[in-house]
């Protein structure tokens, strides 16, 4: 594969690492540095979608299940019209109905509060759930914080033999809250390789070596738009793309992208200040040639 383009641009997008897979197999690494476990900051919701769906099958939780009964004690009291409305569904397409967004990675670290739960469900519910797209890190922490409740431990212990060891990953470290909940919209730590697997596991609907570790029709819906985002769309905390693509998207380009036209993955870990740019460049090079 021709990726001279993205050579001589490696140094200016910073990328870090590159991987692809086609028909399951390797066919393009390129490290620009080591290849070692870093933040996947964003690309994490994709993983704790993965363990709602999960969950959902185990009958631990269900999409439909209302805000207010899943989060009775943290509910503030007479919650608004729109929060009474607020389903686990809404938590996992970014309409969540918030005035704003909320837990950002600028914001936790200065954070007073210690009960995000509380702290995120006090936030102002402008807008009916499900009507208005926009970027919130609260949707996919309560969503986590949801499947730790139910399963009785935290995400990293609930996907280790569900997820991460049957596709050969070892236990990752995972940013947690103040209560010691793993942080489900981010800070899941992984490298590119490992990256490139939960990538292939999306594209093969949640099947990994003949086993179902994702439920097929939740992996269908999850990487499908689900909702208008003003670009090309958005599903269960999942980004779609160019080319039919949808992926795992993480600040500072940590990307698995997905293209199922192609059956192909292509695996990203940068420290792109311009991630959109240096994915858009990456994948112009190397769909053509798949």
């Amino acid at each position: 594969m021709d990726i001279r383009e993205i050579e001589y641009k490696a140094e200016e997008m910073r990328i870090v690492n590159l991987a692809v897979m086609k028909d399951g197999q390797v066919i393009l690494k390129r490290d620009w540095d080591v290849e070692m476990r870093r933040n996947q900051y964003s690309a994490s919701k994709s993983f704790t979608s993965a363990a709602v769906g999960i969950a959902e099958r185990e009958g631990l939780l269900g999409l439909e299940e209302k805000l207010c009964d899943v989060f009775r004690e943290e509910v503030p009291e007479n919650p608004s019209e729109n929060l009474q409305k607020a389903t686990v569904r809404d938590l996992l397409t970014m309409c969540l109905g918030q005035d704003g967004a909320y837990l950002m990675g600028e914001q936790r670290p200065f954070m007073e509060e210690k009960d995000w739960v509380r702290y995120s469900l006090s936030r102002p519910f402008t807008q009916e759930p499900g009507t208005c797209f926009l970027y919130n890190n609260v949707g996919p922490y309560l969503a986590g914080i949801l499947v730790q409740r139910r399963a009785g431990c935290d995400l990293i212990n609930y996907l280790m033999p569900r997820l991460f060891e049957p596709m050969g990953i070892r236990r990752p470290t995972w940013e947690t809250d103040p209560f010691g909940y793993s942080f489900g919209a981010g800070g899941l730590f992984l490298c590119v390789t490992e990256l490139m697997k939960f990538g292939q596991l999306c594209l093969q609907e949640g099947e990994w070596d003949g086993k179902q570790l994702i439920p097929r029709a939740y992996m269908k819906e999850a990487v499908r738009k689900q909702v208008e985002n003003g670009e090309d769309g958005y599903g269960y905390l999942f980004w779609r793309g160019p080319y039919d693509s949808y992926r795992a998207d993480g600040k500072y380009g940590q990307f698995a992208i997905e293209l199922p036209e192609k059956n192909a993955v292509i695996a990203i870990n940068a420290e792109a200040r311009d991630a959109i740019s240096m994915m858009n460049c990456c994948m112009d090079v190397i769909v053509p040639q798949l």
